[in-house]
């Protein structure tokens, strides 16, 4: 009789968890149509959700969340002034004005910074010429010597006064522990991670990650681009470095990268925002000579409706007549942004896409080289950075624009991370951006993956399952 009743409760138990796990599904498959993803993206999940449930579920639970309208709104808004008159702006404008962006800012100063030596000095040198405030975010913290050395010169300017906060990434600085940092705080600095792992509830929280990385130096000089506070992004010696790239601002543009890092401080610290000190370092005037930079500071991430960044390299390559160069570590593109270049490269459009040879993650180069394909065989060129690791993001468009940022070219940066772009539209800056790109181009081979059945068969299967990674 024990036996029968164990076995009826089994059944009965086993049965309850299926109809559970059913509604479950509904549930999330109801909230993944919601959120108005790429097809490719929602195939990816759907797929996962119907055909392996009790997988696809627990792991859409943890990961599947994209525009968390409800942590969002908890956020202070990251831009504070109108954006342009609609009337005369261009196709760009009023697309990031619809958006709500600020419009582009009129002189500024602005430096490339192309080398991982270069950014570690300049980076010093900023920190030490701090008078009232030093903010910085970054994605990852390095616990080797250079990064523990950025933290010394930190806690030396927070012990003579200066206001310094560190913001940094829960997971991209997963091994950094608050007894790294204490000494800045010790000394009067103040750190914070952005959405830790370990925090209820953790819905969508792994894979929402703020990825910008922004140094602001009293209020109007600020250090913007693709490089970590990290060896093998920056540091005192070139060996082992990775080649990157980041934009020193020194002028209006900096007010608005001022206000994403005051947004992103106030939602991980749980804090009013509080706006930095005034600025005590006033920009060298103006001169022919050297005119002043044109900078549009762009974000994307799910504290911005909608996604403006994506969009607008969109259209730029859809309206693209001479060139669109791209560099970049990552290219795991959606279909559209796939497609739009494919017809770019088609109608005689110089297309050029130059990616490492090989990058530090194994599933984006297996991924990655069917759309490579793609774009070779419309007539683009797909260069292969050899001599280290490209880790740059950077898009040089005619001879109207150029981007450099933190974003690289695949869907977790356009669709999922917390991100930040300089757009940059005067003559000088982008001539200098483009003097960059083909110094990179001339240590490339255009040389395509090998194409093999079996590799072939690998890379359907990873570029299927791209939206998941």
């Amino acid at each position: 009789m024990t036996s029968h009743l164990t076995g009826a409760f089994y059944w009965l138990f086993s049965d309850f968890l299926t109809h559970v796990g059913f509604l479950l599904a509904l549930v999330f498959l109801a909230d993944l149509l919601r959120q108005r993803r790429s097809p490719t993206s929602t195939l990816a999940w759907l797929m996962a959700i119907l055909l392996i449930p009790y997988v696809g579920v627990p792991l859409y639970l943890l990961l599947g969340g994209r525009k968390l309208r409800r942590m969002a709104g908890r956020k202070s808004p990251i831009y504070h002034s109108a954006g342009v008159d609609a009337d005369d702006a261009t196709a760009l404008a009023r697309l990031l004005n619809w958006y709500g962006l600020p419009g582009a800012r009129a002189g500024n100063k602005v430096e490339l910074v192309s080398s991982g030596v270069e950014a570690f000095d300049r980076i010093l040198r900023m920190i030490d010429q701090a008078r009232s405030s030093i903010d910085i975010t970054t994605y990852i913290l390095g616990l080797d010597p250079g990064g523990q050395e950025l933290v010394d010169r930190l806690a030396s300017r927070a012990a003579a006064g200066v206001r310094v906060r560190l913001l940094i990434d829960g997971v991209g600085s997963w091994r950094v522990r608050r007894s790294d940092v204490r000494r800045l705080t010790e000394a009067g600095g103040e750190t914070a991670f952005f959405m830790p792992m370990l925090r209820m509830p953790v819905r969508g929280r792994p894979n929402l990650r703020n990825h910008r990385k922004l140094i602001v130096i009293d209020g109007s000089l600020a250090l913007a681009g693709g490089m970590n506070l990290a060896w093998p992004y920056i540091g005192r010696s070139p060996e082992g470095l990775w080649q990157d790239v980041s934009l020193v601002v020194e002028g209006p543009a900096v007010t608005d990268l001022a206000a994403i890092f005051t947004s992103d401080w106030a939602f991980a610290t749980k804090s009013q925002p509080t706006p930095p000190p005034p600025s005590s370092v006033v920009p060298p005037d103006a001169s022919p000579s050297q005119p002043r930079g044109v900078v549009q500071v762009v974000a994307s991430g799910p504290d911005v409706a909608g996604d403006p960044l994506y969009e607008a390299i969109l259209l730029l390559i859809f309206s693209a007549r001479r060139r669109i160069w791209i560099v970049t570590p990552y290219y795991v593109p959606d279909e559209m942004l796939s497609k739009a270049l494919v017809l770019a490269a088609r109608r005689g459009v110089d297309t050029r896409l130059i990616i490492p040879a090989r990058s530090n993650h194994l599933t984006a180069d297996l991924a990655r080289a069917s759309y490579l394909r793609d774009l070779h065989n419309a007539g683009g060129k797909v260069l292969l950075y050899k001599p280290e690791m490209l880790h740059a993001k950077a898009v040089v468009l005619d001879d109207s624009l150029a981007m450099i940022g933190s974003a690289n070219m695949d869907m977790r940066s356009l669709f999922l991370n917390y991100e930040l772009a300089l757009f940059v539209s005067s003559a000088r800056e982008i001539d200098a951006i483009a003097e960059w790109t083909e110094e990179l181009t001339k240590r490339t081979t255009p040389e395509l993956p090998l194409s093999g059945w079996g590799r072939i068969l690998a890379e359907n299967v990873v570029r299927l399952l791209s939206p998941l990674l």
